[in-house]
């Protein structure tokens, strides 16, 4: 039996939707329709999450077990506070670094997700929608560079975000956060690339 560890915020939470909705639980659905036994997710995520927070939450977790693959999403809530991507940078890798602890010491089973980009949304009417996008835009190199460079997988989910971000159908009542809809679509890609990685022996 597979196991899945999700470390994260709002993003692979779900801020608003329901538990099944999130990509993590989708992402696992999916998985067993094709026929593999993965567990429920574990899943340590909140909303308003910075990379130091979840690596805060991760030390109070303790976690000794290792499992099958792990998801990493992190770094919208720095780019919201305006942190540098130096601070991301260093945050981030240590957190990639546990991350493939927490997978058996193998990269090839953590998966990056890119940041979403949320300066898309109605929420963000009133904000300078290009300067957050290129803000994202270079937090999300940054996160790529890291990720190819450990020998994880990066997922790329941004540019699904931006196509529908204005569709109230991608989004929750807070305008803000996406929807089962948009999940699903992540949590397919994640699939994808989850599945080939636990078919090689």
């Amino acid at each position: 039996m597979h196991t899945y560890l999700a470390l994260g915020d709002s993003y692979t939470i779900g801020e608003q939707v329901s538990a099944p909705d999130n990509f993590p639980h989708q992402a696992v659905r999916m998985l067993r329709e094709k026929g593999t036994q993965v567990t429920d997710p574990v899943i340590i995520a909140t909303t308003g999450w910075t990379t130091d927070e979840l690596a805060t939450s991760i030390r109070e977790h303790n976690i000794t077990d290792t499992f099958s693959f792990v998801s990493l999403l992190i770094g919208v809530n720095n780019q919201y506070r305006g942190r540098s991507i130096d601070n991301y940078r260093d945050e981030f890798t240590q957190l990639l670094h546990q991350a493939i602890h927490f997978a058996g010491g193998r990269p090839q089973r953590v998966f990056v997700l890119s940041i979403p980009d949320w300066g898309v949304t109605p929420f963000a009417a009133d904000r300078d929608r290009s300067a957050i996008a290129t803000e994202i835009d270079a937090y999300n190199a940054a996160c790529r560079e890291i990720a190819l460079a450990n020998e994880c997988h990066y997922i790329e989910i941004t540019e699904s975000t931006r196509q529908h971000g204005a569709d109230p159908t991608y989004l929750v009542d807070d305008k803000l956060h996406p929807s089962g809809r948009e999940y699903a679509i992540w949590a397919q890609r994640l699939v994808e690339q989850v599945h080939e990685q636990l078919s090689k022996k």
